[in-house]
């Protein structure tokens, strides 16, 4: 009974709707007009979205059945691995920093879109790191591997990324002088949205959204930047506001012509979880291995992924540019 009494309440906890339950169970309906409140209606959002997404795909006869199942096996990974570890590096980055910020916020909507713009940034540089470092792509690789996109690859990730990227966003926003009560509202919206822009196909065809497509970034963005195809290789860093894809170049929105092909360039088994999971950081260490000399073992740490000591360089850089001139 304790099995099924915790399995039960996991269930409850992947659908979010926990703290909505505990109110209802208070009798305290007033409650639903606060802070933890409102996020208690949202959070139940992605995961209801998630499985009304694999239903219509069910009855379509479309889903990736793999992509869901190792997803799941990841999700379930995560949940019993790095659970607190992203919570404690938060906590860490706001105590070890707070004193040296560069500036001081107050409470307001302007500081607000101010706070909102720097977490895009600090997201920007994880995230960019993330493709460009080898090191670090061996952990975000986990989430690229999904050879169709949908709401479970919300859930696809390292069990270590998450710890390195709060450090990162954390502290860029810390620095930059965001106080913590609005970076932890910044970051519930973020985290939300940012499971959203995931919806497939099934859910939404076109994901450009009209007009919004100028003005942020879309799920039809995101699923560009999930793309192996050339053209779409390394693009659309950011998570809601676009806004530093265009001032560093890596802006790039879905052409029509060219139909978006899901995954990472390494031949892998997306049906695997050890392969998916471990896949990247084995064949670095492959690399590693068989490289010449100290320093070429150290610079296939850094390099980007595609980087070899021979010259024969593969990075989406290099791949992409080669697309560029030939069209």
């Amino acid at each position: 009974m304790e099995i099924l009494q915790l399995l039960w309440q996991e269930v409850l906890g992947f659908l979010g709707v926990t703290p909505a339950l505990e109110i209802l169970k208070s009798g305290d309906y007033s409650s639903f007009k606060t802070y933890d409140g409102i996020a208690s209606l949202i959070y139940p959002i992605i995961p209801l979205l998630l499985l009304l997404e694999l239903a219509v795909g069910l009855v379509y006869k479309k889903p990736q059945i793999k992509v869901y199942k190792v997803n799941f096996l990841i999700y379930i990974f995560n949940r019993f691995v790095g659970r607190f570890i992203a919570i404690a590096m938060v906590t860490y980055c706001l105590g070890l920093f707070s004193s040296y910020a560069i500036l001081e916020t107050t409470n307001t909507w302007y500081w607000f879109i101010y706070a909102y713009i720097v977490w895009e940034l600090g997201h920007f540089v994880y995230h960019y790191l993330g493709h460009k470092v080898r090191l670090f792509w061996c952990l975000h690789s986990t989430h690229h591997a999904p050879e169709e996109m949908n709401l479970s690859v919300t859930h696809a990730h390292f069990f270590l990324e998450a710890p390195y990227a709060d450090t990162i966003r954390t502290t860029v926003c810390i620095l930059l002088g965001v106080k913590p009560e609005m970076l932890f509202t910044v970051m519930f919206i973020d985290g939300t949205y940012g499971a959203f822009i995931h919806i497939g196909e099934n859910m939404i065809k076109d994901a450009r959204f009209g007009f919004l497509n100028k003005l942020m970034l879309t799920p039809s963005h995101h699923r560009v930047h999930h793309a192996r195809n050339p053209l779409y290789m390394d693009t659309n860093f950011c998570n809601l506001l676009n806004i530093w894809d265009r001032v560093f170049g890596t802006y790039q929105e879905e052409q029509r012509d060219v139909k978006i092909e899901y995954g990472i360039t390494r031949e892998m088994n997306s049906g695997n979880f050890l392969d998916v999971y471990f896949g990247e950081i084995v064949a670095l260490f492959k690399d590693v291995v068989n490289a010449p000399g100290i320093l070429n073992k150290i610079l296939y740490l850094f390099m980007p992924p595609g980087w070899s000591h021979n010259g024969d360089h593969k990075t989406a850089k290099v791949v992409r540019k080669a697309y560029l001139d030939n069209s």
